[in-house]
């Protein structure tokens, strides 16, 4: 018997080394983020009304309806983005040198929150690394643009 006690004696440190140098499971990352539920809220408003001119990568038509992959209407400020869904566009548009002819009817029946969440979305899908954009912002374009 006091065999199998030192015998245990000596494996138990080991045992609780081993156990310390586990590796621990990784924090998740936080799900339910206010960018995550935004930019999944605007996924489905760019769902119901942008993706059958803007199509479901983001590619456009050619000479119909432009891309929203990495060009300077999508990356760059802000509000030239929130007109363009605020007013639409008539007439032909040059959007990194390809000029796109078909119209794009206002969206200025959509609240505050459904623009910021669809822009947010198109800013940070394919292959888009941008800023969110908020109700506020939204709300002072709307504002200008009356």
């Amino acid at each position: 018997m006091t065999k199998v006690i030192f015998v245990a004696c000596l494996f138990f440190p080991v045992l609780l080394f081993a156990q310390a140098k586990k590796p621990q499971p990784k924090a998740r990352a936080k799900t339910g983020s206010l960018t995550t539920v935004s930019i999944d809220r605007g996924k489905t408003v760019y769902s119901q009304f942008c993706l059958s001119c803007h199509q479901a990568d983001g590619s456009g038509v050619p000479n119909m309806n432009p891309p929203l992959i990495k060009t300077k209407w999508v990356l760059g400020p802000k509000t030239v983005l929130i007109q363009q869904v605020l007013k639409g566009s008539q007439g032909k548009v040059e959007i990194d040198g390809d000029t796109f002819h078909n119209t794009m009817p206002a969206q200025a029946q959509l609240t505050d929150q459904q623009i910021a969440d669809v822009l947010s979305f198109v800013r940070n899908s394919f292959g888009n690394k941008a800023s969110m954009v908020t109700p506020a912002e939204v709300k002072v374009v709307r504002a200008k643009t009356k």
